[in-house]
């Protein structure tokens, strides 16, 4: 299985690609919005991690260019806030679940899990 983490906090990237490497995951490193979405259009993931406030393009911005290539793929997303508006446009335009940080890595896994035996 191959994951894009989108995620501009180095500490909270190395933790989760750690996290899923352990647990036998194929892994792809993104620190901004805008190489998240270049990824997303010359490879094919079987899910998407992205926190929502990056440099250069948010997470909500990333959910509508995967609605615009039509790639169908569970998202996770991540945020310190807990703005419901922005929760609810991200479930509106395709993310599958959210997680508050700062969050265990362990129920991240059990999320992941959970997103990808649908």
């Amino acid at each position: 299985m191959l994951v894009l983490i989108a995620e501009d906090d180095e500490l909270i990237l190395k933790t989760i690609e750690l996290k899923l490497k352990k647990e036998g995951f194929e892994v792809r490193l993104t620190r901004n919005g805008q190489e998240a979405m270049e990824l997303l259009k010359s490879e094919n993931f079987d899910l998407l991690i992205s926190d929502i406030m990056m440099p250069f393009a948010s997470g909500i911005e990333i959910l509508a260019e995967l609605k615009n290539l039509q790639k169908k793929m569970p998202v996770l997303m991540l945020s310190s806030m807990g703005q419901e508006e922005i929760i609810l446009e991200a479930f509106d335009l395709g993310a599958a679940d959210f997680m508050v940080k700062p969050f265990s890595p362990n129920e991240l896994i059990n999320r992941i899990n959970r997103l990808l035996r649908k």
